[in-house]
Order: structure tokens, then C-alpha cells, then sequence
């Protein structure tokens, strides 16, 4: 006689497998009773799949795990004041399955957040590729997306100064495809074998450990130092790419060449890249530094939040193509990860879009037992020889063993193809599905032959021929000793502020390496880059101004900038909008119906929470449960006795923090607008209007105001101030 919890587990997994569609397009099955027109209509076939693996515990009796219901929520004792006895098994396994709710943590990227979604191509590039998701504009393929920090543990903050991974995962209907990328174009080093010293260096040291999730220390500086080819990662993420305002708000690429290969057996080189709607944004690092205390979850927030309001984030796909011809046509190596193409080369063509709509349901379940393996591509993908991929493409698999404890992670829900699964892989530690059958090998007779292998004309995977040989080798290749070259271009495309951002983050970080020697090195390797440069990092950590030895060639590529990044939405932008008691409601009622119209989200502050009074505002924030570094902007709406009461009254007990949040504002480059009496706040933290700082007076125009600051919203930051500092 059957269990029925197994029976109920069996079918569960059994039925997606054969029975579930794989597009949107896919139209209720009345012949699969466990699923409704209506919720099939909600979601993708992803979505469907996962409410086969997802209960909810609302109106229902609490059982053991072998379905007892549960009378008495304390544990079993001997006597009311005796000893707990050994044979309460409701305790005991309460107990044990307390102790054994965690995993492993990744090795890298544990701190992490995730999102489900959809991709759609804009048109067929069949002409490209043979992934059926690139031919179909009407297919919206499901994805779950992962996005992380590097090197912290799983407990870290989600605004230090690192390297973000940007993965995701597309459930086609030829099986997951794995685009396991970073928000940077490249990588510190050039071949696998030195991964784990890589990630050994930057890591709290041993001795010690700490510091926890920084690279400002001495093991992390003395790799590089002796590893040039880092030079040029260590500039993007010491750079504003390294400490991004949102997760909404930043690139993703492949890192890698990748190939396309077309039907007829033509391929390509493509690079990945992921465009951001909402536009490029970064963080100041004194901003970053107090949004880790104030909220360590920021990044995580903020992208649950956009989802669960709606404002759904949202990239567009694209691809740098590179004819076979062109491979050697670079001052590069195509295959060297430390090198992107520069747009202004090689433009970057879009293919589609992707909106990411729901959040998980169970982070742990979906986001932290998701697992991404670069080797799980679809026909029509497939590999170069960079060897940091192939590297790669050993490694994923095996850690993803080593958290899981099993080879069976491809059955967690959140990892399962929408398409059946069928080999002749068997057992193993949490086997959750029932084989049927005596057959669990190929070839075979004794059951047809099947399953059966698939030809390339039915959708089998065709690993491209591509011609190798050559002797056994160590070390690099010629073309891969380039190491300053991009190095100096980056640099020199970022605009003045964002070279300043540079140089005082390398002050910082090299300031804190304790060994001289160390720290001469790594001026020795910026020298290389430009003179000027390595010139202002040295004079402030005691290390000798070099000599001029390499020219600065000039070239450059904006498109790798932040400032100068297109935007065209304040959507999700927070400002923080000062009110009181006795503000001034006509003209802000103005400015707020314009700025909501935009999207741009409000947060009312006032000196204690709720209603103020004879108006419709509602303060859902104090001056002690919010602050500047959390918001995008500040409004100060008008009304003297308003005023007066933050000015005068309030501080007696609050210390001031009105007056603090615009000077850090301003420190910050924020855009600042003050109503009216508003101006008397900006007087006293000695701010003048200009440079993104905008006052209304009684008789001026609120719309056109309301416009003027949108626009500033829209340019996101007047970095200059850092330099003019006029507080």
C-alpha cells in the first residue's frame, strides 16, 4: 500500500515533466485537472510549475512532518516541573530540523538577492543562432535572476565596494540556459587555475579574519600587485561600477566570448550584455559606507520593493557580434577575460527584453538553493577557449555538489527545466523522483532503446567542431601579456568627478595596506596606466612620485561611464519630502501630484509619524527611522510655522537631523528643492541655491518648478560639489 504523501511527491514531480507547456501562448489543457484557465493566465509556465512545490500554511492545523496534527505547542515532561522526556518526537524532530535548516554558503556570491520574470526577443535572429528563444517575438520565456556581491559571506552588507554578479537563468523549451555574469565587462585574471588565490587574497586573512567582505588590505594588494593583468578590474570596481545605487540600476555582461551558431552551421562571436531601463546609478562611498549601518539590506529592499509596487525592473538583451574574420583584428586577444570591445568598435545589437515581476515566494527555497552553472547552455550557444570559461565549466558543478550535498539539486523546484528530464541517472542522496522501470543504461533493447538520443534537426545539442591541437603547454599566450592598455583606456573614459571617485577610493584602500612595499608596487603598475594618476594616489600614501615612463594614448570609450549613461525615467526615485504641522498644502499638493505622476516615490518625514494636521499628509517616516542616505532627493515643503517647528522646537530633542540630512544631501550631490520658508532650513545648513539645489518663492511657478527638479532627479547627481564643498 502506497504512502500517500510519496504518491502525492511522485505525481508532483511526474506530471510537470510530461504535461507542462512551455509559452505563454499555450492555452488551458482540459485534460490536466491540476491546473485552472484562471491561474495559467497569471504566470508563466515557470510560475505554474513552481505551485506544484508550494504550500501555504494559512487556516491549517499544525502537524509533525508525517502529518500528526499537534495539540500542545510545549514540549513532553515528566511531571509538571520534571525533566523533558526522550520520547517526545515532536520535539525532538522540531528540534533536529532547527539545527539542519542551513546550507553551506557559497564559496563567492553568497550574499545575494533573486527575482522571477520573463525574457521576450524582439524578432527571430535565426540567422544568428539556433536557441529557439532568440526566433520567436511572441515566446516569453520564464527566468529567475540572481544578483550578488562577490567576496562577503552571506551575512555582509549590500553596499560594500565589490564586484556584482548578475545571473540568470532562462527555463526555454530546450532546457535552462545559465547566463552567469558579472556587472563589470571583465575579470581580475586571465586563466581559472588562479581563481582560488584570487578569492583567497581578497577573503578575510586567515590569521585573523578580517576584514570581512573589503578588499582594502594587504593579502588582497600584494596578489595584485604581483598579477598585472588584475590592473584593469581593479580600476572598474575601485570605480563608481563598484558600488552601484541599485540592482535595477546597473549593467550585467557575460564576461566571457561566447559563440552563436546558426542552423547551417555558421557561427559567430557574441558578447552579452545586459542594458538597464532604469538608467546607470552609483552610490558615494561615504554613502555607501552609512547605508551598510543604517540598512545592510538596501539593494535587497529596493528591488522587492519595485516589484511589489509595480515599477517591475526591466534590461534590455544585446549582443556584440564578431565575424570568424575579425578575430585577430583587435589590439587584444578576443579570448583574454581581463579585455572588453568597446561599443564604439564593436556596437552592441538588442535582441530582447527582460522584465523581471515577481519575488520569491521563499528566499531560502528560491534564491538560496538556486544554483547556475555557465555550462548549461542551449543549441545555438556554445564556447570558446578562454580559459577562465573552461575553468569555469569544471567548477560550478562541483560546488554546486558540495552545498547541496547531492547531484540531485537539479529536482529542487527552482532549478527544474519546464521540459521533461529524461537519462538514465539514478539514486543518490534525495532522490525525489520515482523511476520507473528495469532499465537504467544505453543502449538498450529491453526498452526500446529509449530514452534515446536526439539528432541536431530534432533540437539535440551540437557541440561546434571547431579545429584544435597543438602541443601541451602552461603559461599564457603571447597576446595575452597586454596588461595596461585597457587599463589606461578605461580611465580614461570616465568623466573629471568620476576619476576623482577613482583616486580617492584607491587612496583609501592602498592607505589601509600596511606594507610599503606593497603599496610602491601597486603605484609602480598605475604609473603604466597615466603619470597624473598614479601621481595623486602616491602623494597621499607616502610612496615616491615615479617618473614618467609610458605615454597616455588618449583613447577612450564613454560608453563605460555612469554620468554619461542615457536615462529617460525618474521612475522609483525616492524623495524625501519634509512636513509638519502648519506646512503650506497648495503649492506642494502641485509639485507632489507631478512628481507621483512620474513615478518618482515619496516619503513623507515629520518629527513623529502619522496624519498632520488639517491636511490629507501622512508622515510614514520620523527624522530617527529614515535618513538622507536612503533617498535619492529632498523636498521641503513650506509653511512658517512648519518651519519654525523643524528649526526651533523640534531639534531641542531630536538633535537637528533636518538640518543634517540636506548637508549630507549636498555633500552627496543630491538635487534639493525647499517651498517658500522652506529656504530658512537651507540658510541655517548653509546651503545657497545652484548646482542642483532649487527654491521656490511665493510667487513663483510650481509647475515649472516641479519640472526643474524632475530634471534633476532625471540627471541623478551634481558630483562637483564633492570638490567645490561649500559647507
Amino acid at each position: 500500500m502506497f504512502d500517500t504523501q510519496i504518491l502525492i511527491l511522485t505525481i508532483a514531480f511526474i506530471l510537470p515533466q510530461s504535461t507542462i507547456c512551455v509559452t505563454d501562448n499555450c492555452r488551458y489543457n482540459e485534460n490536466s485537472p491540476w491546473m485552472s484557465e484562471t491561474t495559467w493566465q497569471n504566470g508563466t509556465a515557470k510560475d505554474e510549475e513552481m505551485k506544484y512545490f508550494t504550500r501555504s500554511d494559512s487556516k491549517s492545523f499544525i502537524t509533525t512532518n508525517w502529518g500528526l496534527k499537534i495539540n500542545d505547542s510545549d514540549s513532553l515532561k515528566a511531571g509538571e516541573r520534571g525533566p523533558t522526556l526522550l520520547e517526545d518526537l515532536e520535539l525532538r524532530e522540531k528540534i533536529t530540523h532547527f539545527d539542519h535548516e542551513r546550507i553551506p554558503e557559497r564559496v563567492v556570491h553568497a550574499r545575494g538577492s533573486g527575482a522571477h520574470g520573463y525574457f521576450q526577443s524582439y524578432g527571430d535572429w535565426s540567422n544568428l543562432t539556433r536557441a529557439k528563444f532568440l526566433s520567436d517575438p511572441s515566446i516569453k520565456t520564464p527566468v529567475f535572476v540572481r544578483f550578488s556581491t562577490v567576496a562577503g559571506p552571506r551575512g555582509s552588507s549590500d553596499t560594500v565596494r565589490d564586484v556584482r554578479g548578475f545571473a540568470t537563468k532562462f527555463y526555454t523549451e530546450e532546457g535552462n540556459f545559465d547566463l552567469v555574469g558579472n556587472n563589470i565587462p571583465i575579470f581580475f585574471i586571465q586563466d581559472a587555475i588562479k581563481f582560488p588565490d584570487l578569492i583567497h587574497a581578497v577573503k578575510a586573512e586567515p590569521d585573523r579574519s578580517f576584514p570581512s567582505a573589503a578588499s582594502a588590505h594587504d593579502t588582497f594588494y600584494d596578489f595584485v600587485s604581483l598579477s598585472p593583468e588584475t590592473i584593469h578590474m581593479v580600476l572598474w570596481v575601485l570605480s563608481d561600477h563598484g558600488i552601484p545605487r541599485s540592482y535595477r540600476m546597473m549593467q550585467g555582461f557575460g564576461v566571457h566570448t561566447f559563440r552563436f551558431i546558426a542552423e547551417n552551421n555558421d557561427w559567430v562571436f557574441v558578447k552579452f550584455h545586459w542594458k538597464p531601463k532604469y538608467g546607470l546609478g552609483s552610490l558615494a562611498w561615504d554613502e555607501a559606507q552609512k547605508i551598510s549601518g543604517k540598512d545592510p539590506d538596501f539593494h535587497r529592499r529596493d528591488l522587492w520593493e519595485a516589484i511589489e509596487n509595480g515599477d517591475y525592473p526591466e534590461w534590455e538583451f544585446g549582443v556584440q557580434i564578431i565575424k570568424p574574420n575579425m578575430e585577430f583584428k583587435f589590439d587584444f586577444d578576443l579570448l583574454d577575460p581581463t579585455k572588453f570591445i568597446p561599443e564604439e568598435l564593436v556596437p552592441v545589437i538588442p535582441l530582447g527584453k527582460m522584465v523581471l515581476n515577481r519575488n520569491p515566494d521563499n528566499f531560502f527555497a528560491e534564491t538560496e538553493q538556486s544554483v547556475f552553472h555557465i555550462g548549461h547552455v542551449v543549441p545555438g550557444i556554445g564556447f570558446t577557449n578562454d580559459p577562465l570559461l573552461q575553468g569555469r565549466l569544471f567548477s560550478y558543478l562541483d560546488t554546486q555538489i558540495n552545498r547541496h550535498h547531492s547531484a540531485n539539486f537539479q529536482n529542487i523546484p527552482i532549478n527544474r527545466p519546464v521540459v521533461p528530464i529524461h537519462n538514465n541517472q539514478r539514486d543518490g542522496f534525495m532522490q525525489t523522483v520515482v523511476n520507473k522501470g528495469r532499465v537504467a543504461y544505453y543502449p538498450n533493447s529491453l526498452q526500446d532503446g529509449s530514452p534515446r538520443l536526439t539528432p541536431p534537426s530534432h533540437g539535440g545539442y551540437k557541440t561546434y567542431g571547431e579545429q584544435t591541437g597543438g602541443r601541451a603547454f602552461r603559461g599564457k599566450s603571447p597576446s595575452f601579456f597586454n596588461f595596461y592598455s585597457q587599463a589606461q583606456l578605461f580611465y580614461n573614459s570616465l568623466t573629471q568627478i568620476e576619476k576623482q571617485h577613482l583616486i580617492n577610493a584607491l587612496r583609501f584602500e592602498l592607505g589601509l595596506v600596511e606594507t610599503m612595499s606593497i603599496r610602491t608596487r601597486m603605484i609602480y603598475h598605475f604609473n603604466y596606466v597615466d603619470h597624473d594618476f598614479a601621481s595623486q594616489i602616491a602623494r597621499i600614501i607616502d610612496v615616491p612620485v615615479p617618473t614618467a615612463i609610458y605615454a597616455n594614448l588618449n583613447n577612450s570609450s564613454p560608453a563605460v561611464s555612469i554620468e554619461q549613461y542615457s536615462r529617460n525615467t525618474i521612475r522609483t526615485r525616492r524623495v524625501l519630502i519634509y512636513i509638519a504641522d502648519g506646512i503650506e498644502v497648495s503649492t506642494l499638493n502641485i509639485v507632489v501630484r507631478i512628481l507621483k505622476s512620474m513615478g518618482a516615490y515619496l516619503i513623507f518625514v515629520a518629527p513623529q509619524q502619522g496624519r498632520i494636521r488639517e491636511t490629507n499628509y501622512i508622515a510614514s517616516q520620523t527624522f530617527a527611522t529614515t535618513d538622507s542616505v536612503l533617498n535619492d532627493a529632498i523636498l521641503v515643503a513650506g509653511g512658517q510655522s512648519a518651519i519654525k517647528y523643524l528649526l526651533y522646537d523640534y531639534p531641542q530633542y531630536q538633535s537637528g537631523q533636518p538640518i543634517q540630512f540636506l548637508r549630507e544631501a549636498y555633500r552627496h550631490g543630491k538635487p534639493i528643492a525647499c517651498i517658500g520658508e522652506g529656504i530658512e532650513l537651507l540658510d541655517r545648513a548653509g546651503i545657497i541655491a545652484g548646482n542642483g539645489v532649487y527654491v521656490l518663492k511665493k510667487d513663483g511657478d510650481a509647475k515649472t518648478f516641479a519640472q526643474d527638479f524632475a530634471e534633476a532627479l532625471l540627471r541623478g547627481r551634481f558630483w562637483y560639489r564633492d570638490v567645490l564643498d561649500k559647507i
